[in-house]
């Protein structure tokens, strides 16, 4: 099975194409950059260098989210129109777990800064999700985990390591970029999903409907409907 997968949930813009759970190329550029106008020459790139077509691609994995609401939607209205353009299958998966490296024992935490010292954060242990993935103040992430005996950070960990230190001083920090190869292997096997119905998974409002919901009450017209 042939796959793009490609992550461009935060500033940087990963993206792997991958003949099951081989390499045959991958990208990274870590710089901000308007994703829109990157993400399809990027792809074009990597295809044309490989000698492939967009027909010889069998599947789309894409990070989900959450993350930056610019580059998930992106992501996401790239990835649906490749899908439903070439008929293929897609799949969506967690821009947290992909945050991951290998090879990490006990209770790991990947974030991603959301601003103003919160941030999306999940909780895994041997890549199994042991809280829901949430967006937090980075004192609530610190208080689910005092009682762990072994716990890293991972992800975007630049802004919050002193914070680490000084609450859990047994903590490893280790911090990580996304990586689309990772992605595309742990949507290999999974499931594919409705190209219709597929979203983003944000984890948060975006500050205009939250803004909108401290004067209007939350019902079935919702903000975007009144929009």
């Amino acid at each position: 099975m042939k796959i793009a997968a490609f992550d461009t949930s935060s500033k940087a813009l990963s993206l792997a194409i991958l003949e099951d759970k081989q390499v045959l190329a991958e990208t990274m550029i870590n710089i901000k950059k308007n994703h829109s106008i990157t993400l399809m020459p990027a792809i074009d790139f990597l295809m044309a260098s490989l000698d492939l077509t967009p027909k010889d691609l069998d599947r789309i994995v894409v990070a989900e989210g959450p993350g930056s609401y610019t580059g998930l939607r992106i992501a996401v209205a790239t990835a649906k129109t490749l899908a439903h353009t070439l008929k293929i299958e897609l799949v969506g998966v967690s821009s947290l777990l992909a945050l991951i490296p290998k090879q990490v024992e006990g209770l790991v935490i990947p974030v991603k800064d959301a601003r103003r010292n919160n941030v999306y954060a999940g909780f895994y242990e041997n890549a199994q999700s042991v809280f829901p993935e949430a967006h937090l103040s980075f004192a609530e992430v610190l208080e689910q985990v005092k009682n762990a005996e072994q716990v890293t950070f991972v992800g975007e960990t630049a802004a919050f390591a002193e914070q680490i230190k000084a609450a859990l001083p047994q903590a490893t920090i280790q911090p990580t970029l996304p990586d689309a190869t990772a992605i595309g292997r742990l949507g290999l096997d999974l499931p594919a999903q409705s190209i219709h119905d597929f979203v983003p998974n944000y984890l948060k409002r975006v500050e205009a409907e939250e803004n909108w919901l401290k004067t209007h009450q939350e019902s079935s017209d919702s903000y975007i409907q009144r929009l």
